[in-house]
Order: structure tokens, then sequence, then C-alpha cells
């Protein structure tokens, strides 16, 4: 589980624990927020009410919130809100549904970016803040963001990725996919338990763009 994992590496360093155990909790409720948000607003912006008459036009965590998601999170490091509802009939243009996918993973980017700046700053100008229990907090709040965006880009559905994927399918094949999807994500999520552990798919797919958003939101300075 992350949060024990968490615990042991600051076995000796509880406070340090602490700091990043609520980090990652409240990153959590903020990045699933402004994520689902973000879908919500574009969907609107659109022209699609659906997603503003049902409540989902908010930043509150709580309305967002899908238990198996923050499970996930929890035991994993990785996890997903609860989908926010569109009508693509309301949407003008076939791109729409890809502008609405796209605007959470996108959101959560730019919040990270926007909540490491100050850390970026301060060690341009040569203070060490890397040790500081605010710096621990502040950098599990920009990983959970980092990590959501990055696993939501992942073209499986329900996954955001997917709608990007199937604009260039066929609707049978696209049907298709949207069924077989869900049980795809199962298998990669499981991956290494399908193989002893000695081969994690899924870790592969999102180390390497982990690294890359790391490095647009932390660039070199570390």
């Amino acid at each position: 589980m992350l949060l024990i994992s968490i615990w042991q590496q600051y076995t000796n360093q509880p406070t340090m624990a602490i700091a990043v155990i609520l980090g990652i909790i409240f990153g959590i409720l903020m990045a699933i927020g402004i994520h689902e948000f973000s879908h919500a607003w574009m969907a609107t912006r659109l022209g699609d009410d659906t997603a503003k008459l049902m409540g989902r036009l908010t930043l509150n965590p709580f309305a967002h919130i899908d238990p198996l998601g923050i499970f996930l999170f929890l035991i994993a490091g990785f996890g997903f809100g609860k989908p926010v509802p569109y009508n693509d009939h309301a949407l003008k243009h076939d791109t729409d549904e890809i502008k609405i996918a796209l605007a959470g993973p996108i959101s959560n980017i730019v919040t990270a970016l926007i909540l490491f700046l100050p850390a970026r700053i301060m060690i341009m100008l040569g203070i060490d803040v890397t040790h500081s229990l605010g710096y621990l907090f502040l950098d599990a709040l920009v990983s959970i963001n980092i990590i959501l965006a990055v696993f939501n880009i992942i073209p499986i559905p329900p996954l955001d990725g997917s709608k990007v994927l199937n604009y260039f399918l066929a609707s049978d094949a696209k049907e298709s996919f949207e069924r077989i999807g869900p049980f795809l994500l199962i298998a990669l999520v499981f991956s290494s338990n399908f193989t002893g552990g000695s081969i994690n798919v899924l870790s592969m797919v999102m180390n390497p763009l982990i690294a890359i958003a790391n490095f647009i939101v932390r660039a070199t300075i570390i």
C-alpha cells in the first residue's frame, strides 16, 4: 500500500512521513477536483450543459470522487475520478470530444507547473528548500497531479487518451474498443501479478511519460 510504503521509507523521520502523506491525500483531492472540473468546463464552453446541470462544474473534489479511483491511488499510486458526463450530440465539431478529454490532463500539468514555480525560483536563487517539510508536501502535490495526467492520457477506455484514439477509428471498431478497454486496462494494472512481478507493462508505459512531465514541470534545476 502506498501510504504504508511511505511511512516505512521515513521510519526514523515521522514528521517527514506525515508531510508526504498529507501531501498525497490533499493532492489526490485537489488533482481530481481540478481534472474533472476542467472536463466539465470545456464541455460547457463547447455548448453542452450536461455536466453543469448535474453539478459537476465545480472544483469541489467530493463531487468527482470515484471510490475505486481513490482506492487505486492509495494502493497503487495512481487512479482516477468519476467520469464527467457529456452529450456528444450537443457538440458542434468531431474534435470537441478530444478537447473535453484533454482538458483534464492538461489542467493537471498546468497546476503542477504553477505549484512548483515558487520552489523553482527559490532553488534558482540558491536557496535549498528540498529537505524542508513544506517542500515534501509540495512535491507530493506536484507528483500526484503529474501521475493523474499521465495515467489518463493512456489511450485505453475509459481513460481520456482513448478519446483521441477513437477519433481515428471506425464506429464499429470504436464500439468494440469501448467494450474491451476496461478489461485491457485491468490487465495492464495487474500485469506484474500475471508475470510474477518480472514485468509491469503499466510502469513501462507510464514511467517515460512521467519523466518527461517531471522535466517540464521541474526543469533541470534540481
